[in-house]
């Protein structure tokens, strides 16, 4: 199908953008990468008067040392995440998840804070975001504010940014020291995760010292799994803790049925996939 017609803008600065979205009110949606906004356009499934283009902001991309965290554009795109050395030393987590989004196409294109703003209950870097704490900049006419994972993502398709807002940073602590491992599952190659796990440990002396699990399509929003990480923490990185930790990976979820699997079926594939992500992150 073909879009609506729209207005379209592309200002250079993050200023310039903001009055846009002002001027435009309601009317108005962000393009970043575009992967999420363009099939819905072409579906008519929105049908905005502006589109405001932040491909021309420079200051949007590229990842920085920011002492205690990382420090990530939020138009910085897939593949350059996954490939930074400051994320896969500090954030490995985040890069693991970053090389399993669709294909290299989509990676070049599509970016960070596009896909945390869309919100897609099946997208995979709002679930490693949500596990490793991350912190979500975004900016006003009036100034900035900053939101923690917990609380940016707030329903199906909702988040913390207003409608005259935009996420411009997101802020990662460090987690030197850390493995971590992205385990998905879905029914065809570059589809979206039915399921998925997101799981980063501190591992020292055969002992796992700290753990953050988080699941991918098990919730309107991506959920920690709580239970699991109780389970894991203080206890040996073998093979019967993690057995013992997967089975508590559906406390806390509401999955939805639909035309890919049932709830039921999701709560199993959490219990095996949590299983796959800490085995793997653990090295075990």
């Amino acid at each position: 199908m073909i879009p609506s017609a729209f207005d379209y803008t592309a200002p250079e600065s993050l200023d310039d953008a903001l009055r846009a979205l002002a001027d435009a009110g309601d009317d108005a949606k962000i393009i970043a990468g575009g992967q999420s906004l363009m099939p819905v356009l072409r579906l008519r499934m929105n049908d905005p008067a502006m589109v405001v283009d932040l491909g021309r902001i420079a200051e949007l991309r590229g990842v920085r040392d920011d002492g205690d965290a990382v420090a990530i554009g939020a138009m910085t795109t897939h593949h350059d995440v996954l490939h930074d050395p400051l994320v896969r030393d500090h954030a490995r987590l985040l890069a693991e998840a970053a090389g399993t989004v669709a294909d290299a196409q989509i990676r070049h294109r599509g970016t960070l804070g596009g896909a945390l703003a869309h919100a897609d209950p099946a997208g995979d870097l709002l679930a490693p975001a949500l596990a490793l704490d991350a912190t979500m900049t975004i900016a006003g006419l009036q100034g900035r504010r900053e939101v923690s994972a917990a609380e940016f993502f707030e329903d199906l398709f909702t988040t913390a940014v207003g409608p005259d807002e935009i996420l411009v940073e997101i802020r990662v602590p460090k987690h030197t020291g850390w493995t971590g491992h992205y385990e998905k599952f879905n029914r065809t190659a570059q589809a979206w995760a039915i399921v998925a796990v997101a799981a980063a440990l501190k591992v020292a002396d055969g002992r796992i010292a700290e753990a953050r699990v988080a699941l991918t399509n098990m919730a309107s929003v991506p959920v920690r799994a709580r239970g699991v990480e109780e389970a894991l923490v203080g206890r040996p990185a073998d093979a019967a803790t993690i057995r013992d930790a997967a089975a508590r990976a559906g406390e806390g979820t509401s999955p939805t049925s639909d035309g890919n699997a049932d709830g039921e079926y999701r709560t199993h594939l959490a219990q095996i996939l949590t299983a796959r992500a800490v085995t793997a992150a653990a090295g075990t």
